[in-house]
């Protein structure tokens, strides 16, 4: 993860005698990284479902992934207790990590704000 600030730059696309560093911000690996497991959810889901999943989720089970997301806020944070003595499933740990993936992107756009 890059250091706290609002962008950090890499070096890209370097050729022969080309300082060139393309601008990147910090917040598109997170958003990217939200993306995968918003996508991942969605195929879990279906796949606990009994559905054959595909290469890339239709539109229906990214709703029911959307869903499943919302609901998992909603639960808060005493039935998701992750040091509980319980079990955790694989679309439980998926949705924790969804949680903790948006919570990160939200206190970056709050620090940008502030």
């Amino acid at each position: 993860m890059p250091s706290d600030g609002y962008m950090r730059y890499q070096l890209a696309g370097m050729n022969e005698g080309d300082g060139a560093m393309a601008y990147t911000d910090e917040l598109e690996p997170l958003l990217a990284f939200e993306r995968e497991l918003r996508r991942k959810i969605a195929l879990r889901i279906a796949e606990e479902a009994g559905e054959q999943p595909g290469g890339a989720p239709s539109e229906h089970q990214i709703a029911v992934a959307d869903e499943a997301i919302a609901n998992w806020i909603e639960a808060g944070e005493e039935d998701q207790d992750m040091r509980a003595f319980r079990p955790i499933g694989p679309l439980q740990q998926l949705l924790a990590d969804h949680a903790l993936i948006c919570e990160r992107i939200l206190d970056i756009r709050d620090r940008r704000l502030s």
